[in-house]
């Protein structure tokens, strides 16, 4: 029972990214990405602002880490998504997707202090050829001449946006509730992305993406981070972390259904390398430099 909920969160995010595909077309990107918040935002104020104002005294201080937190793993890394879901596939995304993990363990090693493992060298270079042949659509020649996709490239962007989010929310260790401190990068979102979304075109709410906008809040903004949560509650951090390697081919299988999006060898041979590598950087622990004890003269 207790890994229903790290597989109920994979596979609504799976989902979601086919709802980016799905939206292409029904609604601009900045539209759904505002509506997505804005209503989540709605639907959380009644049962979330009595505990703002309870721990306001611990609020306070932390505003600017608040704000910049929300900047980056809801406005940037979401919205950013949508306008790469018009110009990629969801497959695409999915694999780039995949590398979140290993980016934040970079982003660890780098500020918070993490030693570099065997494993997080082998498996980054395994990631890395494995996304190249993704972005590349199998020819490394084609990515040198023409180089990588607008798509894949916002997605990457937005990848390491939440893998620097994950990292900071280490770093800082916020004495917050988790649900006061998703509300309130919820909140930061709709500010934030009110300005792109006055300026952009629109589509408006209609019968036909109306559902996209319900799933994108209520399952991917709330159920979502709620269920991952209870994971890291039950599992701990590492072996919850570790159901995120199942993101790529979830989101490979529902778009293959979904979206007819053909699966060609360059997507499983990339999605192999990319999920190894992750793995591998998690499973090889052996510390690199480590230092040898003097021997006695």
């Amino acid at each position: 029972m207790q890994y229903a909920f790290p597989l109920l969160a994979i596979f609504i995010w799976a989902g979601n990214t086919v709802i980016n595909k799905l939206a292409v077309g029904a609604i601009f990107p900045a539209e759904i990405g505002f509506y997505r918040w804005l209503l989540a935002g709605l639907l959380f104020t009644p049962f979330m602002l009595k505990k703002v104002i309870a721990h306001w005294p611990q609020i306070r201080p932390n505003l600017g880490k608040i704000f910049i937190l929300g900047v980056l793993g809801m406005a940037v890394y979401q919205s950013l998504a949508y306008f790469a879901a018009t110009l990629t596939s969801a497959t695409n995304m999915g694999i780039i997707l995949s590398l979140m993990p290993l980016m934040s363990l970079a982003m660890a090693i780098i500020s918070l202090g993490q030693r570099l493992t065997a494993g997080a060298l082998v498996g980054a270079v395994l990631s890395f050829a494995g996304v190249l042949v993704v972005v590349s659509s199998g020819s490394l020649g084609a990515l040198l001449q023409h180089g990588v996709n607008l798509g894949d490239a916002m997605m990457l962007i937005a990848t390491l946006a939440y893998a620097i989010y994950s990292t900071l929310l280490k770093k800082w260790q916020l004495r917050l509730p988790p649900l006061v401190l998703l509300y309130l990068q919820v909140l930061v979102a709709v500010v934030v992305l009110f300005p792109l979304y006055a300026a952009s075109p629109k589509t408006g709410l209609t019968l036909q993406n109306i559902p996209l906008v319900l799933y994108a809040c209520l399952l991917a903004s709330m159920l979502a981070p709620l269920a991952w949560m209870q994971a890291v509650q039950r599992l701990g951090p590492s072996r919850t972390t570790l159901f995120f390697n199942l993101l790529p081919l979830i989101t490979a299988l529902i778009a293959a259904v979904v979206l007819k999006e053909q699966l060609a060898m360059y997507h499983l041979i990339g999605g192999l390398l990319t999920l190894g590598g992750v793995i591998l950087s998690e499973r090889w622990t052996t510390v690199l430099g480590r230092s040898r004890t003097p021997s006695a003269a």
